[in-house]
């Protein structure tokens, strides 16, 4: 199958277009860089805002994954209007272009943030309700302008179902980590600072929590999605356990260390963490992580230890 993947040469993106080269697919990577392109993909160099040439480069792919997004969140606060641009108006151009293009299914890559705005019933037996794909949104309490852009992108692709027809699923992701993840991600700030021999520094209490999904892991579900089964449906797509930001720091400590840990305040509108449920993702792809947190910490180390060495020698 021809598959176009946008931010193919991105973080996840990247590993999405392995392993969907490893599954036999011919693969086009969509992204204004080719900073991660694997070499058996095809490249376009272009900026997903271009319908026309978005249109002409998916023409003769059957499916596309829609991963080109501005994800991160400090970014976003930082540049609402880009954000809104590439999140949003970005969606609705790969729709465009995929349905102009005749392709049979959209991939969108969304996020768990969008859970922080979920209805719930707060406590069941004790505990905090896990919350699955149906659990109801309520949009006045999106919180971080990254949980609205995501949100709208799910509208978009759910109205484009409706009025045209055009197929989809929805991947919404844990807090993914990982080979080539960016600076800014937690893991990577703290794995870096512990090799440099900088301080780890917590923004909070470090309470705050994660269901971290290695990167491997999220690709394996990206190939699994192009299932029938997974047509016009959403997965969660969670770690298997919850990690803290203290645990984060730890486990880099028992890795790396010793480390010293400094505490500053919280950001704003942060995503606090929510039980979510990733049993559809199993029933429906026969999909769960299978990587446990320190083993990817230790995997990230390795790679980040070999890319810098490569770059100084270079």
């Amino acid at each position: 199958m021809r598959i176009a993947v946008t931010g193919g040469c991105g973080f996840i993106g990247s590993h999405v277009v392995d392993h969907l080269i490893a599954a036999g697919h011919d693969v086009l990577a969509v992204d204004t860089t080719d900073k991660y392109l694997n070499p058996d993909a095809e490249h376009a160099r272009l900026d997903i805002l271009d319908l026309g040439a978005l249109t002409a480069a998916l023409a003769g792919s059957e499916v596309v994954y829609h991963l080109a997004a501005m994800a991160d969140v400090e970014q976003v606060s930082a540049d609402p209007v880009r954000a809104v641009r590439t999140n949003i108006d970005g969606t609705e151009a790969v729709l465009e272009a995929a349905r102009r293009s005749g392709l049979s299914r959209t991939v969108l890559a969304s996020t768990v943030w969008v859970y922080g705005a979920a209805l719930t019933d707060g406590q069941i037996d004790g505990g905090e309700q896990e919350l699955d794909e149906h659990v109801p949104i309520e949009l006045e309490h999106s919180g971080h302008l990254y949980v609205a852009t995501k949100l709208a992108a799910e509208m978009l692709v759910h109205s484009y179902r409706e009025l045209y027809g055009q197929h989809f699923t929805i991947l919404r992701y844990g807090i993914p980590y990982g080979p080539r993840m960016r600076d800014e991600l937690v893991v990577a700030r703290f794995v870096q600072a512990a090799l440099t021999g900088r301080p780890i520094t917590i923004a909070g209490d470090g309470r705050q929590s994660r269901n971290f999904v290695y990167v491997e892991d999220l690709a394996d579900a990206h190939v699994r999605a192009l299932s029938p089964a997974a047509e016009d449906q959403t997965f969660a797509l969670e770690g298997s356990a919850a990690v803290s930001v203290r645990d984060i720091a730890d486990t880099v400590d028992a890795l790396l260390g010793p480390v010293t840990i400094e505490h500053i305040d919280g950001r704003k509108a942060d995503y606090a963490g929510r039980r979510i449920s990733s049993a559809q993702a199993k029933r429906l792809l026969g999909w769960s992580p299978s990587t446990n947190f320190t083993a990817g910490v230790r995997q990230y180390a390795d790679w980040y230890r070999a890319a810098v060495g490569s770059a100084a020698g270079a």
